[in-house]
């Protein structure tokens, strides 16, 4: 067991030197201190952090959550900022540090950022105050379950000052401001849709676990809190350069400038937090709190258009829940899961409504679809060549997609292709599980009846709604009661109790020609099915099979 943990602390001092070329690497070469309270204000990307809750928008400008003890007490005209001499400062934080393992001390540092959230940054000290709301129960929650100093709650706070999709420069992200390396060693995943980081509760056990590997490294929490900040290489360069003194205030001089910030802003927002009604300072109603918050299980694909209209939860909402989420999309496929954060009241609505849920179009149209289009697809990814005399509007049609939709795979800014050129293609025409069908050149007429819609249509004359929608020239997809809709039926209907389809080549006949005559059927494909391995001449009256259907 000892041997594991030395391979884990080394492990763990790997990690750190992650931060030291992420958080770190630009702050080295900057100032060696904090010369000026205006240097602090303007450059400390603290400070930059307290700003990124300007983009916040579910707070209410009027509304405190004021507790009536303090008011009894400190009765301050609401626009009164309170001063205090150094001595009180220092008494007040000497009765904090009597009650925390946490070393807390009251110096220069420490005063300018008490003076930053307490006189400068008012406001957004309300917003952080009422954020805690939210988050603090179940930080509190973690870091007991990890055995950790409940006040280092606060850290979040110096962080990401509460805000959930906090993002810093140099690419940390989320309230707890993991680098990516150092995400994926807490198992916390990033993909194109979903980023782990910024995920409330995952991101809170990840920093548990960091914090406490940390001070199994140091055996100190303010050496911790240094390491956390600008990662263990750095802390350890600094004990070197301080003649191997294991204490912060030691080492202080040799780290980089943002972290010797750091310490100093954790023990501010703790006197801050701690006496925020002496500094006539009250919560900020941030719209929710903690015990007005659930959590429910997402089964199939769910965007965020489709909660926020079907369920009628704001969108604003559901995004600040759930800010894990990158584009607003639930990425739930081939059988897995994730969790969805919805205020309590509309999660019996979301449990009752859950199956149709999945299958509702929002008014923006067909994020869901798009998703399963790329996801559930994505093996049937193909590469069309362009031949001489095909535009996209034609490939478009043979694969049953939209031109924008070959334009957004392709990256292509305008509708010029050239003979030779290679283009993927995503679809239903892809895939040759689905027994392809054969149309009649001869148009026909469909009359619209009641109840009737483009996609019922489509199915009973085996096409798409894009071939509808072709074929008669509509822009949009609604549809209205004897309407006259111009159909190409399905000319061939298959014997199910055949293993194959085939074509009875014609003179002049192409694969090309054969492929673009049948739904969901490819060059490749014929190749494969009648081993062909080259454009050989095709004779006229032979059959050749195109599709397999038994």
């Amino acid at each position: 067991m000892i041997s594991g943990k030395i391979r884990h602390i080394f492990f763990i001092i790997l990690v750190g030197f992650i931060f030291t070329q992420g958080k770190a690497q630009n702050t080295v070469n900057k100032p060696d201190s904090l010369k000026f309270e205006e240097n602090l204000i303007e450059d400390s990307p603290i400070v930059s952090m307290l700003d990124s809750l300007l983009t916040i928008k579910y707070f209410s400008s009027s509304f405190l959550i004021e507790d009536s003890s303090y008011l009894n007490v400190y009765k301050f005209p609401e626009d009164f900022i309170p001063e205090y001499s150094d001595s009180i400062y220092e008494a007040r934080i000497d009765i904090l540090n009597a009650e925390t393992p946490i070393e807390l001390t009251f110096n220069k540092n420490v005063k300018n950022y008490i003076l930053l959230y307490g006189k400068r940054k008012r406001d957004l000290t309300m917003k952080m105050l009422g954020l805690s709301k939210i988050y603090f129960p179940f930080f509190e929650e973690q870091l007991d379950r990890f055995n950790i100093p409940l006040e280092l709650k606060y850290l979040a706070i110096v962080e990401s000052a509460l805000n959930p999709r906090a993002g810093s420069r140099v690419g940390a992200k989320g309230l707890w401001q993991f680098m990516y390396g150092t995400g994926k060693v807490y198992d916390l995943k990033v993909s194109s849709y979903v980023d782990d980081r910024f995920d409330p509760i995952k991101s809170t056990i990840a920093a548990c676990q960091h914090l406490s590997d940390l001070y199994d490294i140091y055996n100190d929490w303010s050496l911790a809190l240094a390491a956390y900040n600008s990662g263990a290489g750095n802390v350890n360069r600094a004990i070197r350069r301080a003649g191997g003194v294991k204490s912060y205030w030691a080492i202080w001089p040799f780290l980089p400038r943002e972290t010797r910030g750091y310490v100093p802003a954790f023990i501010a927002v703790t006197y801050i937090m701690n006496f925020a009604a002496e500094h006539n300072l009250f919560p900020r109603d941030p719209g929710f709190l903690y015990m007005g918050i659930d959590t429910v299980t997402v089964r199939d694909v769910l965007s965020f258009d489709q909660i926020s209209e079907m369920l009628n939860i704001p969108m604003e909402d559901v995004k600040f829940l759930n800010p894990q989420y990158k584009l607003g999309v639930i990425p739930a496929t081939n059988g897995k899961k994730y969790k969805l954060r919805l205020p309590k009241e509309f999660v019996g609505t979301y449990l009752n409504n859950e199956d149709s849920l999945y299958g509702f179009k929002s008014k923006k149209g067909i994020e869901r679809d798009k998703l399963l289009a790329q996801i559930k697809k994505a093996k049937n990814r193909s590469i069309h060549i362009v031949r001489s005399g095909e535009n996209l509007g034609l490939i478009a049609k043979h694969y049953r997609c939209y031109v924008n939709q070959l334009k957004r795979w392709n990256n292509l800014k305008r509708n010029t292709i050239f003979p030779g050129q290679k283009l993927i293609v995503f679809g239903d025409a892809v895939s040759s599980s689905s027994a392809p069908t054969q149309r009649s050149t001869d148009k026909s007429y469909h009359i619209v009846r009641n109840g009737e819609n483009l996609g019922l249509i489509a199915k009973r004359y085996r096409c798409s709604i894009t071939d509808l929608k072709e074929w008669n020239n509509l822009r949009k997809s609604t549809i209205y009661p004897n309407q006259k809709l111009a159909v190409y039926a399905p000319k061939l209907v298959v014997d199910k109790n055949a293993k194959y389809l085939y074509h009875t080549i014609k003179r002049g006949d192409t694969l090309w020609d054969i492929a673009r005559s049948y739904d969901g059927v490819t060059v490749d494909q014929i190749k494969r099915l009648n081993n062909i391995r080259n454009s050989k001449r095709l004779t006229p009256g032979k059959k050749i099979k195109v599709a397999v259907i038994g």
